[in-house]
């Protein structure tokens, strides 16, 4: 198991009582690829992901999906009538909306001003690290 990352991804999960609406947004409107699980259960397939962890006085949980061209993605999404319900705004991080789901569910969507590497850079990160961390060891 040495060398092999123990964790995959990341699975997210929003609970709703309009769990088919929810499910049929995200397959029809935002466009992600899916697993059918059988009986409706779809299982969303998602391109990149990344946690951040910020300081408040209460446990909460939320979930954003990110773009690389807000203003472009926030017109294609309009076009499949995609309601948005705020504008975009510039946060220092990144520029920011958000936009509703069925049920009245509110999520943010974004565009980082961050460089976001991709996985193989990461992996070659990692090993560069692994290995830097061995010769520390023999010294």
């Amino acid at each position: 198991m040495k060398g092999e990352r123990m964790i995959k991804g990341m699975h997210g999960l929003f609970y709703t009582p309009n769990a088919e609406e929810v499910r049929e947004f995200i397959r029809d409107k935002l466009g992600f690829v899916y697993n059918d699980l059988g009986e409706g259960w779809l299982i969303f397939d998602m391109p990149e992901a990344d946690l951040g962890i910020h300081p408040l006085d209460k446990v909460i949980h939320s979930i954003s999906f990110y773009c690389d061209d807000i203003h472009k993605t926030v017109e294609d999404l309009r076009s499949r009538g995609v309601e948005f319900s705020s504008g975009i705004t510039d946060e220092g991080w990144g520029l920011l909306t958000h936009f509703r789901m069925p049920g009245n569910m509110e999520v943010e969507l974004y565009q980082p001003k961050y460089a976001k590497r991709s996985p193989r850079e990461i992996s070659r990160t990692k090993a560069t690290t692994r290995a830097r961390g061995k010769s520390r060891k023999r010294i």
